[in-house]
């Protein structure tokens, strides 16, 4: 997510020719934005790294409902 921020913050600065960003040609840009395609159609699924970040979500969320749960056993005694 970080590298799309960045793609948009460089596009601003050519945009508005600021800087170094004045002189650098739009192929740059479209260059990164192609490597941030390739990473998140391509490489991030071939590591596994959506299902990791899925996995971990799906898991805090268990762990919340099950908390939940013990904490209003634990309010009532049996």
């Amino acid at each position: 997510m970080f590298f799309i921020v960045l793609i948009v913050l460089f596009i601003v600065l050519k945009y508005f020719d600021i800087s170094f960003f004045a002189g650098l040609s739009w192929w740059w840009l479209g260059l990164l934005m192609a490597i941030a395609f390739i990473w998140f159609e391509f490489i991030e699924k071939a590591l596994g790294l959506d299902k990791k970040r899925a996995h971990e979500t799906l898991e805090k969320a268990r762990e919340e409902r099950v908390r939940k749960t013990f904490e209003k056993d634990k309010g009532k005694k049996r």
